[in-house]
């Protein structure tokens, strides 16, 4: 009889730990959904998507306002790709700088968090954010 009971509680238990991991992880997935989503806006994906539904465009229009919106995209790309020299020698220098106001600890210091900064965000180089998929 005893063991009955302590079965019926393991079963109770199993239950009530299944419960609380599915709820878990329903909230972890509701999380990670609202990141993606919010990064997808971020991004300028999907603001610009809802926005053009709203305007209804017929097939014609569609097509033109994608071309511009290709065209814009390079421009932008050409403009950066134009800056990018002229970038990192503002960050060499800004380095140097740095390097001789800040004490050899303080100078490791910085370029440690500096890098862990990058790695949170996502970017690779100073100032290089994730690529976007019409990007690469």
């Amino acid at each position: 009889m005893d063991r009955i009971v302590k079965n019926k509680w393991q079963v109770r238990l199993a239950a009530l730990v299944i419960f609380l991991l599915g709820t878990a992880a329903g909230a972890l997935s509701y999380n990670a959904y609202q990141s993606w989503a919010h990064a997808q806006e971020r991004n300028g994906r999907g603001g610009l998507e809802r926005i053009l539904e709203r305007l209804q465009l017929t097939p014609e229009q569609k097509a033109q306002v994608q071309q511009i919106l290709t065209d814009a995209r390079e421009q932008v790309r050409a403009a950066h790709r134009e800056a990018e020299p002229r970038m990192q020698e503002i960050r060499r220098q800004t380095d140097e700088r740095l390097q001789k106001t800040l004490t050899p600890e303080q100078w490791q210091q910085f370029q440690q968090a500096t890098e862990e900064m990058r790695a949170r965000h996502g970017r690779g180089r100073r100032g290089e954010g994730p690529r976007r998929e019409d990007e690469r």
